[in-house]
């Protein structure tokens, strides 16, 4: 029989991410020059988190005026370039239009059909007087005072090619029109900032032109120092395995050799938090590899998620035990 266990998986806390300083020295290059930041690097490995824990400090800073979680736009592969700045309900507009009897005092215009998204809210965040003293534009609730904000653009090589050619100028400028409403432009205030980060899994190569436009990371798979900072950030302060640095180095030490291991997939950042909290959870503490090598086979669902990366390390497994 199957028994509901407890949660294990814990929501992401801003304050516990890892930020190297080569990394912080980007982000703030990004502030300085005011360019979009590209970040490349595996999946898992903390390219999204960046944008939440980014927006947590900054908005945490005296005097901020940073909202306190990004603003997200998450590409599809068939985002367009208008996507990034707002949407239209084109089907909803048009039945509305053609509901009869409908009673003059709710009759709907165009711009109750317009929904900014993640780049055009914050454009329209930095400047709120635009458009009148009224706190609704369109489909969104804007400050009534000006804010600074975090944007994210969660994997743009998904995108075609054409987004990111079509988004230089609107970006540059962090200028957009709506062209449903003849045209109408949105652009944003001085005073206010808007950080841009971006990022991409390299499945695909970006314009020349769009590069130009960016400054550039590659957040590199972390180094063993690094992994024991992460584990430390992700398990339980007073439980058995935190101060135990024999321990934490056996499961380093086994989760990277899985990670030679495994000729197609290797595991990321998640996984190993993901695996550390099983084990945490269990108050677990490994006294040798050879045990912590045990737990990554007993959870290998966890680790693993590709069946050639499993038969491979089936079949090391069953060598070794041969030998």
């Amino acid at each position: 029989m199957i028994e509901v266990p407890k949660l294990i998986n814990k929501p992401f806390r801003a304050s516990s991410y890892i930020l190297d300083e080569d990394l912080k020295n980007a982000v703030e290059l990004a502030l300085a020059l005011n360019q979009p930041l590209l970040l490349t690097g595996e999946p898992g490995t903390g390219k999204t988190k960046l944008a939440e824990f980014v927006a947590h400090e900054l908005s945490g800073t005296a005097g901020s005026t940073f909202l306190p979680e990004p603003l997200v736009f998450n590409t599809k592969t068939s985002s367009r370039a208008t996507d990034l700045f707002y949407s239209y309900d084109a089907l909803g507009h048009f039945q509305a239009s053609n509901i009869k009897n409908l009673d003059e005092g709710n009759l709907k215009t165009t711009a109750d059909f317009i929904e900014l998204q993640a780049l055009g809210k914050a454009i329209a965040h930095t400047n709120p007087s635009q458009f009148g003293p009224s706190a609704k534009w369109f489909n969104n609730r804007i400050s009534a005072q000006p804010k600074s904000s975090v944007v994210l653009i969660d994997e743009i090589d998904k995108a075609p090619r054409d987004f990111t050619n079509d988004i230089l100028h609107e970006i540059e400028k962090l200028r957009f029109e709506i062209k449903e409403l003849e045209n109408t432009a949105v652009e944003s205030a001085q005073g206010q900032r808007i950080l841009i980060i971006m990022t991409s899994n390299s499945e695909k190569n970006l314009p020349d032109a769009f590069l130009r436009r960016c400054l550039f990371y590659h957040i590199a798979f972390p180094n063993a120092d690094k992994l024991n900072k992460i584990l430390k950030s992700q398990i339980r302060e007073d439980g058995p395995l935190a101060n135990n640095e024999e321990a934490i180095n056996h499961m380093i030490n086994a989760f990277n050799d899985l990670r030679d291991k495994s000729p197609r997939k290797k595991p990321a950042t998640a996984e190993f938090v993901a695996w550390a909290r099983i084990l945490d959870n269990m108050n677990f503490v490994a006294s040798s590899y050879t045990e912590a090598e045990q737990k990554i086979q007993q959870y290998m669902s966890v680790l693993v998620k590709t069946r050639e990366d499993r038969e491979e390390l089936m079949k090391r497994s069953s060598d070794r035990i041969r030998i």
